[in-house]
C-alpha cells in the first residue's frame, strides 16, 4: 500500500492528500448544487400550479418529468465520463443544468415549464454518477465508506439550502426568483477546472481498453450486475423520494403550517439526512455496507408512525429529523457500495446509469402519493407508501452483492465481508 504500480497508477494510501479532497468537494458540492436546483420545486408546487391554472397533481408531475430523463443524462455523460476523462463530463453537465434551471424561472406557461424540467432532468442525471465516480476513485480505501456518507449528504445540504431559500427569497421574488438562484452552479466548474485533477483509476483503465467495442464488451460481460444496481437504485429511490417530495406540501396542506415552520421542519430533517450519511457510512466501513443499510432502512420502518402521524410540532421535528437520519443514512453507503461493485472500465457509466434507471422506475412516487390523497389524508397515503418500499428495500439490500473495500487497483476485496457476486 501507498507505492505505484506498473501502469503508473497510485496505490491506495491511507492520507485525504489535496488531489483526493479537491475531488471530493468537486463532487459533494456538485450535488449540493444539483439537489439545491431540484428541491426548489417541491416547495412551489402550489405557487406554480396557482400561477398555471393547473392541478397541485400537475405540478407533481414536472417532478416526475426531471426524473424520468435523468437515465439520458447518465448515458451521454457516463460514457463520456469513461471516454474522456471525469472532470470535462463534469463541467459540461453543471452548465447544462445550471442554464436549464434559470430558463425554468422564465417559463411563460406550464408547457414551456414541463419542457424545461425534462432538460433539466438529463443534466440532473449526468451529475451524480460522474461525481462519484470521480470521488471515490479519488479517496483512500479505508475511508471510503464515511466519505460516501458526506459525499451523498450534498443531497441534504442542497435540499436544506432549497428550503432556506424558500424560507427568505420566496416572499420577496416568488417562484421564479428561486430558479433563478439555480445559475449558481455554473461557478463550481471554475473550482474543478483549476484544483481538480484527473482519476488515476480512469487513467489506468483507458491506458487498458483499445476502442469501443472492447468498452462494449466490458459493459454486456457485467449486464446481471448491471441489473442488480439498477433494482437497487429503484427501491433506494422509491425510499427517498417518497419520504422527501411530498413531503412539504403535507406540512402546508394537512398540517396547515405557514411557511416559516414548513422551511424549519425540512431544514430540521435534512440536519438528520446530513448527520445519519456520515455516521452510518463510517459504521458500513466497520460492519460492511449490507448491513449498515439493512438497519438503517428497518429503523426508518419503525418510525413511521412518528415521522408522519406525530401530533404536535416538537415531535414532528422529532419524527422528520430520525426518519431521514436513517433514510439518508442507507444512502449515505450508496455511493461506496455500487461502485464498489462496478468493474473499473465502466464505473464511469455502471453506477451513474443504474442510478438514473432506478430514479426512472421512482419517478412518479411524488404523482402516486399526490393521487392517493384523493383517496386518503396525505399522512395516510405517505405512511402507507413508505412502510410498502421500505420493506422491500430491505430485503433488496440484504439478499444483494457485496464488494465490501474492494480495491479499485486489482479488485481484491479488503476487508472480512467477503464479495458476493451475481
Amino acid at each position: 500500500m501507498g507505492g505505484i504500480l506498473s501502469d503508473g497508477m497510485k496505490t491506495d494510501t491511507p492520507r485525504l492528500d489535496s488531489g483526493a479532497r479537491n475531488a471530493l468537494l468537486a463532487g459533494f458540492f456538485g450535488w449540493t448544487l444539483d439537489a439545491f436546483d431540484f428541491f426548489i420545486l417541491a416547495f412551489v408546487l402550489a405557487p406554480i400550479a396557482h400561477e398555471f391554472h393547473r392541478s397541485i397533481a400537475d405540478a407533481a408531475l414536472t417532478i416526475t418529468a426531471s426524473l424520468v430523463t435523468r437515465p439520458i443524462g447518465a448515458f451521454l455523460f457516463g460514457l463520456l465520463a469513461d471516454r474522456y476523462g471525469r472532470r470535462l463530463p463534469l463541467m459540461l453537465d453543471i452548465i447544462f443544468y445550471s442554464v436549464a434551471e434559470v430558463l425554468s424561472g422564465l417559463a411563460p406557461s406550464y408547457r414551456v415549464f414541463f419542457l424545461l424540467r425534462l432538460l433539466y432532468g438529463i443534466g440532473m442525471g449526468g451529475e451524480w454518477g460522474v461525481g462519484a465516480s470521480l470521488a471515490m476513485e479519488s479517496v483512500p480505501t479505508r475511508w471510503r465508506g464515511v466519505l460516501s456518507g458526506f459525499l451523498q449528504e450534498g443531497y441534504a445540504l442542497g435540499y436544506l439550502l432549497a428550503a432556506a431559500a424558500y424560507w427568505g427569497v420566496f416572499p420577496h421574488w416568488g417562484w421564479r426568483g428561486m430558479f433563478f438562484l439555480g445559475g449558481a452552479p455554473a461557478l463550481l466548474t471554475l473550482f474543478i477546472r483549476f484544483r481538480v485533477k484527473e482519476s488515476h483509476v480512469w487513467q489506468a483503465a483507458a491506458a487498458r481498453r483499445k476502442d469501443w467495442k472492447s468498452y462494449g464488451r466490458a459493459v454486456f460481460s457485467n449486464a446481471r450486475r448491471f441489473g442488480y444496481l439498477v433494482l437497487l437504485m429503484a427501491i433506494m429511490n422509491f425510499m427517498s423520494h417518497g419520504t422527501q417530495d411530498l413531503y412539504p406540501t403535507f406540512l402546508q396542506q394537512q398540517r396547515g403550517f405557514a411557511r416559516s415552520t414548513t422551511a424549519l421542519v425540512t431544514i430540521v430533517s435534512m440536519c438528520g439526512a446530513i448527520f445519519g450519511g456520515i455516521l452510518i457510512g463510517l459504521a458500513s466501513d466497520r460492519f460492511g455496507r449490507r448491513r449498515a443499510m439493512v438497519a438503517s432502512i428497518a429503523a426508518a420502518l419503525a418510525l413511521i408512525p412518528l415521522w408522519i402521524f406525530a401530533p404536535s410540532l416538537p415531535l414532528i421535528l422529532a419524527g422528520a429529523f430520525l426518519m431521514q437520519f436513517m433514510i439518508q443514512g442507507a444512502w449515505g453507503v450508496v455511493p461506496a457500495h455500487i461502485n464498489e461493485l462496478s468493474p473499473n472500465e465502466v464505473r464511469g457509466f455502471f453506477p451513474g446509469m443504474a442510478y438514473q434507471l432506478g430514479v426512472v422506475f421512482a419517478s412518479a412516487s411524488a404523482y402516486v402519493e399526490a393521487r392517493m390523497t384523493h383517496h386518503l389524508t396525505y399522512a395516510q397515503a405517505m405512511g402507507l407508501f413508505a412502510a410498502t418500499v421500505l420493506v422491500i428495500g430491505a430485503v433488496v439490500v440484504g439478499l444483494g452483492p457485496e464488494e465490501h473495500r474492494v480495491s479499485f487497483s486489482n479488485g481484491t476485496p479488503e476487508s472480512e465481508v467477503g464479495p458476493r457476486h451475481i
